[in-house]
């Protein structure tokens, strides 16, 4: 039998041993697969997670860590570790990402959604206490800086970085895990983005938490306010994120009681994440042969390039990517 005729097998004896009508909900970035069941007129999700790539341990422990937060996760009904398996309640199959561009020109549908986001961050925050999940720590935040210079770079852009370029490389990595590593530290979803929070009832729906961390309280702010897959502009991120820090001051969360310090924050914060993620977007193309991401490296390149702009700590990087993309100055 194929994997999906035996995790077909194994979903219809959770539910009843009745025949079940088994299809794709949606795939993401690793090898895990997540397909819909239809029985006795209720829908559920079951996960397949191959245990040779993937490990479906964490995922159980932190949706029970975040729903006794108060948020909306799957419920985990039923699982088998050996085989890869888990049966899940379904959240749905209205992504924010899918809600946020069927209604583009109606802002209080974006106002709403990202306001419970933030709701449901904050709750999430607040349940933080260390020990519980990986640190998010220098060698991890360093190992996703790494990806940029070894498949963006390199094999992406085909490029082989001189001694001076890696020297200014080298700089800028280090300035920005500085500034990370000092923030305050709470849960991390790390994959807070349109794509991974679902429309439903409460909202939002949260997915791919598997591989939480406790780390920078920026993090997850930086993940939706500069998401990879839409963007909105500077104005309405401010909005969205005071939004955020007052509530969070309200809370007593422990956010810097200077906004323009919490932003250079958040903006610092990012610019590690995007490196991270056009690392990311160019191996999944080149190793894994998903080349659909290579449509949104624009975007998350633009948010890098504006950020390198900003701060003359972090502009020598922005002459960097000038001259891997070779672009000269424009004058007249």
């Amino acid at each position: 039998m194929d994997r999906l005729q035996i995790l077909q097998s194994w979903a219809t004896r959770q539910l009843g041993g009745e025949s079940l009508d088994i299809a794709p909900a949606s795939a993401d970035a690793s090898f895990r697969r997540y397909f819909r069941v239809t029985a006795k007129g209720r829908d559920y999700i079951v996960m397949d997670a191959p245990p040779a790539h993937e490990d479906c341990r964490p995922f159980i422990a932190i949706a029970r860590l975040f729903a006794d937060a108060g948020v909306h996760v799957p419920q985990v009904l039923a699982h088998d570790l050996e085989q890869g398996f888990l049966l899940l309640t379904d959240l749905g199959n209205t992504t924010y990402l899918a809600a946020l561009n069927e209604a583009a020109s109606d802002q209080s549908v974006a106002r709403a959604l990202y306001l419970a986001s933030n709701d449901a961050l904050i709750r999430i925050q607040q349940a933080s206490r260390p020990g519980v999940l990986p640190a998010y720590d220098r060698g991890l935040l360093t190992r996703e800086l790494m990806l940029f210079p070894e498949w963006y770079v390199a094999k992406h852009l085909g490029v082989t970085l001189n001694a001076d370029q890696q020297a200014v490389l080298d700089t800028v990595f280090e300035r920005l895990l500085a500034n990370n590593l000092a923030q305050p530290q709470v849960f991390v979803h790390r994959d807070w983005h349109s794509r991974n929070l679902m429309v439903s009832d409460p909202n939002p729906g949260i997915l791919d938490f598997q591989d939480a961390v406790f780390g920078p309280i920026t993090y997850d702010l930086a993940s939706i306010y500069r998401d990879a897959y839409i963007e909105w502009d500077e104005e309405q991120q401010l909005d969205w994120v005071i939004r955020y820090w007052e509530k969070a001051r309200a809370a007593r969360l422990p956010v810097n009681e200077d906004f323009g310090t919490f932003w250079r924050d958040f903006e610092w914060m990012g610019a590690q994440r995007h490196i991270k993620v056009l690392g990311i977007f160019a191996r999944l193309c080149h190793r894994d042969g998903k080349d659909g991401y290579l449509k949104d490296m624009p975007r998350v390149m633009g948010y890098l390039r504006k950020v390198c702009e900003r701060y003359i700590e972090l502009k020598p990087l922005l002459y960097l990517l000038d001259a891997l993309e070779d672009r000269r100055l424009q004058v007249g």
